[in-house]
């Protein structure tokens, strides 16, 4: 009868005498660990708490265009072919008919019209303030408006001078309550519109209690003229190279224009949403690499820590390891139980490190500050992070096994005797 013998995956005696070397000397161990336990919980902590920040500050471009540039108007600072300075610009349909017709990167355009102040805005026997802007159709997607009910302005609107008005959320609750308001006739100042659309902003209850109208008609109407307070548009797929040369051949149409020095920054204000946000996608780039700087410097010095006790464990070991050798063990396998010893330790308490820097991210989500919203730590930084361990136990374990793997079983025997 033949006998199958099978040989163990795991080498249960070599595990058993690491975890002794590891009882004998608990303080030593627990030290030890510390340093790499430490370098990952601020590794994660810090990675969270950057991605937490980066969500607050995209959360608050969330409620215009990324791609939108706003063009408001200012006042001359120089002079300009014999006309003087302190000349205040103004804008008219014919600017926005400029930007719609010669500029092809343009994509969605806007003017707005402001009625001074708040307007008292009635339906019924209910009456309330609220601001009314007077828009183009694009304005919509400058705004980033979502459509609830019904529809937006139109360009039908604006060349019938319709008075007609889209409401926000917050206007809808307040004058109609559960009553549909579409179709139903709003009082502004004294002059009916018709409610044809309602809409809700992720801007917040502030942009909800907006009121749009056509800008054709607010013009008409409360002003009698062709005046255009501020213009907004959108760019197609560009890079930001290319949306800031857009920006300054912009300035200079307006500047040939408006008869004004094109290096007047004064005369003419130009923002461009897609360099803002650039700057704070690279600050916040330059904050990834200096956290990921710092927290893999303090993995480091953890992992020259566990080095260095591995050092002492070798040399309390030497007579053993000595006795191995005579005994027939190969360096190899003095090697592979050095580093294994390396491995477990900073993989056991690097490890810790990660689960506690999981749940102090996630006891951050529940703090409500403006700027900070959601802070997490992606899959892949967690499994980098578990890379990162492994291989920092087996550098840390390197050298000591070397220097194990080379000591003379004689020479050992007599030391320790």
């Amino acid at each position: 009868m033949t006998r199958l013998y099978l040989s163990p995956m795991i080498d249960f005696d070599k595990w058993q005498e690491i975890f002794n070397s590891i009882r004998r000397h608990p303080l030593r161990t627990t030290l030890t660990a510390l340093g790499v336990f430490w370098g990952i919980f601020m590794l994660v902590l810090l990675l969270g708490a950057g991605r937490g920040l980066q969500n607050g500050v995209e959360y608050e471009f969330r409620d215009d265009a990324t791609n939108s540039v706003w063009i408001r108007r200012g006042v001359t600072s120089i002079p300009y072919q014999g006309l003087p300075k302190g000349r205040r610009i103004k804008f008219t349909n014919e600017d926005y008919d400029m930007l719609a017709e010669h500029f092809g990167e343009v994509d969605q355009i806007t003017g707005r019209f402001y009625l001074s102040g708040d307007q008292t805005i009635s339906y019924g026997k209910t009456a309330l303030s609220y601001s009314v802007r007077a828009v183009h159709p694009g304005h919509r997607y400058l705004e980033n408006t979502i459509m609830e009910s019904g529809r937006y302005i139109n360009e039908t609107d604006l060349s019938e001078f319709r008075k007609v008005a889209v409401i926000g959320a917050v206007v809808q609750k307040d004058l109609f309550g559960d009553e549909p308001p579409l179709g139903k006739e709003i009082k502004i100042g004294g002059t009916v519109y018709t409610v044809v659309g309602t809409y809700t902003d992720t801007g917040g209850d502030d942009e909800m209690r907006i009121i749009y109208i056509p800008v054709s008609t607010a013009q008409k109407i409360y002003a009698g003229t062709r005046e255009l307070h501020q213009l907004m548009f959108t760019t197609r797929d560009m890079e930001l190279p290319a949306i800031q040369q857009l920006q300054e051949e912009v300035r200079d149409a307006f500047a040939r224009r408006h008869q004004f020095d094109v290096q007047d920054r004064k005369a003419l204000y130009i923002f461009g949403a897609a360099e803002e946000y650039q700057k704070f996608m690279n600050l916040f780039a330059a904050i990834r690499a200096f956290v990921w700087f710092v927290g893999l410097g303090s993995i480091v010095a953890g992992v020259i820590g566990v080095s260095n006790i591995m050092l002492i464990v070798v040399k309390d070991r030497t007579r053993e390891i000595g006795i191995r050798k005579a005994l027939g063990a190969t360096p190899r396998s003095i090697v592979a139980m050095i580093l294994q010893e390396s491995i477990l330790i900073t993989s056991v308490a690097g490890y810790l490190g990660l689960l506690a820097g999981v749940g102090a991210i996630s006891l951050m989500e529940s703090i409500a500050v403006e700027y900070f919203r959601n802070p997490r730590v992606d899959l892949g930084v967690g499994l980098s992070a578990t890379l990162v361990l492994v291989l920092a136990g087996a550098l840390a374990g390197l050298m000591p096994a070397r220097k194990a793997a080379q000591i003379n079983p004689v020479v050992a025997m007599r030391e320790g005797g």
